[in-house]
């Protein structure tokens, strides 16, 4: 059932009409229906959850608010009609196509700051239950047990909490442990500071140094292809014995195999999880039964507070943005600004791929960005384009959400120093070039676009080359000897991977392969790869489609 409420006094002319899960907290719909150039029609999720209606309501809605579902595909915003804005009332957006939501010059915002002490207290409560046994001592009491010899606990106080990412969930668990009187480290690979609250909090420059310090360690990253199964068999072999873990940001980035055979092992002390890969897990999934396990059905933001606050948030976000007063919480940036000329917009487009590329060749942080753009064209882009480059190369790395209107601040709160200047003005045929330091070594990627109006790189760290980045690319350094070509087409041919085009540079004793891909290289093919004599390093990116 569809339930539509038109404001008083809103006229046809001006309407902006927003559509609506129905499982969006009441606070943000009665705020919605109370503006008088606001047209509400709720729809419950399961209605939603018909593509083909989905898909036919959102063409003729302004704005679409939701939560975790339904899922906004390619073919939802393939031809989005009046659509300029989706709205997620709440942290991820891992429901909405990113990429064809930018593509269709939609924006999609998310109200993540809203949840950020109700997902904190979460961690932090699980992090308590665990250290005090209140999960199993619940189930021997409720069952008419007491056996309260087996159930000691160990204080927080005096221990080490190590903290895997330091965002404002981060953060915020580390004021609280701070309270406890816990010493607190923390990793963030772009943070680029010693230490942080004050010189509370220190930094440390790897996962691999935090691990052996830590007595607690609590997840508050995204999950990507930097943070998945980034606690493994190896770490776990680092850590000390009886360490806790406590996950409550993303399921994949514990390897759940290792984690099962540390908790037998006694390597781990035990696990706090209220996030999975699969959600719901199986019913016989082993982290539902193991006795050194404490599970929650996925509740860091699930408070009445949180709830209401981000769809409260999340509806004067998609308001304002509508009516052109203000733009918040944006998330996918090349949305933003529109009013670039074409030409200038190929170019913003351009930089956001090159960011993308170089982003994951710096594992360590990132101390400075230099940004030249070279060219007349360019002098009025230049703001758009640094914000653009700063999305990509933070946005992997980070649980909050980048934009273009964040990225500048995100990266000045993590020491970050940025520069961008406009050069040689007269140039015919405008360029971008990306310099960054990432820990001791200087990264640089230089691109430009054609007559044909093709983004293209034509340098990766000093390696010189003429190719468009487009979909899936695996970036091969290695050395430079016969065979080693024909060694990687093999393997991908063996893999059934398809190269679709490959780009080949040289440069003293090393060379660079670029392989466009049809579709992105399995883990194995990686490994296999990784392990054959003379192969330095592989990257694997997956860029955005063209217009």
């Amino acid at each position: 059932m569809t339930t539509t409420t038109t404001a008083p006094n809103a006229t046809a002319v001006n309407t902006l009409r927003i559509l609506v899960a129905g499982d969006i907290a009441p606070a943000g719909i009665e705020y919605l229906e109370s503006q008088s150039d606001i047209k509400v029609d709720v729809v419950p999720v399961p209605e939603l959850k018909q593509e083909d209606k989905l898909i036919e309501l959102l063409r003729e809605h302004d704005g679409f608010l939701l939560r975790s579902n339904p899922k906004v595909t390619a073919k939802v915003l393939a031809n989005p009609g009046r659509l300029k804005a989706i709205a997620r009332a709440g942290v991820g957006v891992d429901n909405i196509d990113l990429d064809a939501a930018t593509n269709a010059g939609v924006l999609v915002m998310n109200s993540a700051e809203a949840s950020t002490i109700t997902t904190a207290e979460h961690a932090f409560t699980l992090m308590m239950a665990l250290a005090r046994n209140v999960g199993p001592a619940y189930k021997t009491m409720s069952n008419g047990g007491w056996d309260r010899n087996k159930f000691v606990g160990r204080e927080l106080y005096g221990k080490t909490l190590g903290l895997v990412g330091f965002g404002r969930i981060g953060r915020t668990v580390a004021e609280r442990a701070l309270a406890f009187g816990m010493t607190v480290l923390a990793f963030d690979p772009v943070f680029n500071a010693d230490t942080a609250l004050d010189g509370k909090v220190r930094l440390v420059k790897s996962f691999d140094d935090l691990v052996p310090e830590c007595d607690f360690v609590s997840f508050h990253v995204p999950l990507n292809e930097h943070t998945r199964n980034m606690l493994n068999a190896e770490r776990f072999a680092k850590a000390k014995d009886g360490m806790m873990v406590i996950n409550a940001a993303r399921g994949g980035v514990i390897d759940i195999p290792a984690l099962i055979e540390a908790l037998d092992s006694g390597k781990c002390g035990g696990a706090a999880i209220d996030v999975y890969e699969t959600e719901p897990p199986a019913e016989d999934d082993p982290l539902r039964t193991h006795p050194k396990v404490l599970c929650t059905p996925h509740l860091g933001a699930s408070t009445t507070e949180a709830q209401e606050g981000v769809s409260t948030a999340a509806c004067l976000q998609i308001v304002e943005y509508l009516r052109g007063e203000n733009i918040r919480g944006a998330v996918n940036a090349p949305g933003v600004r529109l009013d670039l000329d074409p030409a200038q917009l190929k170019f913003v487009d351009l930089a956001r791929r090159m960011g993308r590329l170089i982003a994951p060749m710096c594992e360590a942080g990132i101390s400075d960005v230099t940004i030249t753009c070279n060219g007349d064209l360019l002098t009025g882009a230049s703001d758009t384009i640094e914000r653009m480059t700063l999305v990509e190369l933070l946005s992997a790395r980070l649980d909050t959400p980048v934009n273009v209107v964040n990225a500048n601040l995100l990266a000045e709160a993590r020491g970050i120093t940025i520069r961008t200047v406009n050069e040689d003005k007269a140039r015919t045929t405008p360029r971008v070039t990306i310099e960054l330091t990432s820990g001791d070594t200087k990264r640089r990627i230089v691109g430009s676009v054609f007559n044909d109006g093709m983004p293209r790189i034509l340098e990766i760290n000093g390696y010189h080359m003429d190719m468009v980045p487009v979909g899936p690319i695996a970036i091969l350094l290695n050395e430079d000897k016969p065979g080693m070509i024909g060694m990687v087409g093999t393997e991908f041919g063996s893999a059934n991977a398809n190269i679709a085009d490959m780009a080949l540079s040289r440069k003293g004793d090393t060379a660079m392969m670029v392989l466009k891909l049809d579709v992105e290289p399995d883990a194995s093919l990686l490994n296999r790869l990784s392990a054959r004599p003379g192969i330095l390093k592989i990257v694997v990116v997956k860029m955005p489609t063209l217009d």
